[in-house]
């Protein structure tokens, strides 16, 4: 089905992850609407806008682990949920 794009099964996840991300926060948004508020990020911000916002820091974070060090990325990987959850709790 993916042979065609030569994606491999990790990539393949990664992307059918981020549609079921995006849908299960669709439904929430529905149940519960945002509400915006401040957090450490200094602007005002609802829980879409914090997720966007964690999902390129993590990129980032896993970028730069790639070009910095040759350490495991299970540890970036960690280290790049971590930033997600702390911007989507507090940011």
């Amino acid at each position: 089905m993916l042979e065609w794009m030569v994606w491999t099964l990790p990539t393949a996840l990664v992307f059918i992850g981020l549609a079921l991300l995006l849908v299960v926060m669709a439904i929430w948004g529905r149940i519960s609407p945002p509400v915006a508020r401040r957090g450490f990020l200094r602007i005002e911000t609802d829980r879409g806008d914090r997720l966007y916002i964690g999902l390129i820091s993590a990129a980032v974070v896993l970028a730069a682990w790639m070009a910095v060090t040759d350490l495991s990325m299970w540890i970036a990987l960690g280290c790049a949920l971590l930033v997600v959850v702390v911007i989507g709790i507090w940011g």
